[in-house]
């Protein structure tokens, strides 16, 4: 999304931390962009939720592949090219968009 991001992490350890992690996101983006761009990318603070099952990952993770779609960015998930993940392949995530929950 132009003007928004949102991503689901999962902390995989009793260390995770989001704090940390979203602090490190935005600073190696953000330096990144300033040298490339100039200005600032980020605004600060950001939003969260905890999701407590699979079912409600799910929803999340269909609203993520959903909004370019909504926003008229693409045709169909998997198009956008600022959409993916580091887990998933696309047809795996096509096999999640599709499933009803």
């Amino acid at each position: 999304m132009p003007d928004h991001l949102h991503l689901l992490v999962i902390g995989d350890s009793e260390q995770s931390d989001l704090r940390e992690f979203v602090r490190r996101f935005k600073q190696v983006t953000g330096f990144a962009y300033r040298r490339e761009h100039g200005g600032a990318l980020w605004q600060p603070g950001y939003h969260d939720r905890i999701m407590r099952d699979d079912e409600h990952t799910e929803i999340a993770a269909r609203y993520i592949l959903a909004n370019p779609v909504r926003a008229g960015l693409s045709q169909t998930i998997g198009e956008y090219p600022f959409a993916g993940s580091l887990v998933y392949d696309t047809e795996a995530l096509r096999m999640l968009w599709a499933r009803q929950t």
